[in-house]
């Protein structure tokens, strides 16, 4: 499967998670579509749309900026209607961008919970429904969304329950794009990590330095990811992946160099057991 010109749409690609799958696949010659709402950087966070659509470049790709607040369905539209008017098409579409809060029933404001819900869940449904027209013409099409495992564990379920409702929904809308897709070939599949990835999220809202000591980078999704979309995607659907279940897939065991520290331990990541 080659990469060389095909077209990466990938929401909250301005940092971390969905930036590493665009340099990724940059480096394979891939147009990266970098879609987010970081115009001018923020100290705490870094990275904007431009900042991270000319690394896409030098990486070996080619970037293009487009600002976009998922949350509206004009913006998104937009945003699709310029990466075809830009590169032809779209291949593949990663629903990467997401909010977090981690707080108990109490202390979940109605602020937060529909921010959560309108970018984790109706973002990412009306982010997809907008590309699928794109997605029937791409000979080797993918969806991906970065989203875990449905765990109904209760201990996965309280102390987050806004959130966790939010990440679940994103894992079944993808299944059932995996079985409503099927007929026109284009896969459908959930990725997430087993551990804890150094990421802003990890860094200033969930545990800091030390957390994200026990972490390992962002571009171990990448390369799952990588190795997901080199798959046809008649024979590649429906999976709700965990990366290291995808390494093992390609025959590698050995994850030690995605380790923020070499040798520390790691901090498994929520919702998987």
């Amino acid at each position: 499967m080659s990469f060389k010109n095909k077209t990466v749409f990938i929401t909250g690609a301005s940092r971390g998670i969905g930036k590493a799958i665009g340099l990724r696949l940059a480096k394979e010659g891939a147009n990266v579509v970098v879609v987010a709402k970081s115009t001018e950087e923020n100290a705490k966070l870094g990275g904007t749309i431009y900042s991270a659509a000319e690394e896409m470049e030098k990486a070996g790709g080619k970037g293009l900026a487009v600002q976009c607040d998922i949350r509206f369905e004009d913006q998104v539209q937009a945003a699709v209607d310029k990466a075809v008017a830009t590169f032809g098409g779209i291949d593949i579409l990663v629903n990467n961008a997401s909010a977090i809060s981690l707080t108990p029933t109490e202390q979940t404001d109605a602020k937060r919970f529909d921010l959560m819900h309108s970018i984790n869940v109706r973002g990412t449904f009306f982010v997809t429904k907008a590309c699928i027209p794109q997605l029937k013409k791409s000979a080797n099409a993918h969806i991906l969304t970065l989203s875990p495992p449905v765990n109904l564990q209760s201990k996965w379920l309280a102390g987050h329950i806004a959130y966790t409702l939010t990440k679940y929904n994103m894992s079944m809308m993808t299944m059932g794009w995996a079985a409503e897709l099927k007929q026109y070939n284009i896969a459908a599949n959930a990725l997430w990590p087993r551990t804890t990835i150094d990421t802003a999220a990890v860094r200033n809202l969930l545990g800091g330095e030390a957390l994200a000591k026990m972490s390992r980078t962002p571009d171990i999704l990448a390369d799952a990811a990588y190795y997901i979309f080199s798959k046809p995607a008649a024979q590649c659907t429906g999976n709700c992946f965990i990366d290291e279940q995808v390494f093992a897939t390609e025959g590698i065991t050995d994850l030690s160099e995605y380790s923020v520290v070499p040798g520390a331990k790691l901090y498994t990541d929520l919702f998987v057991d």
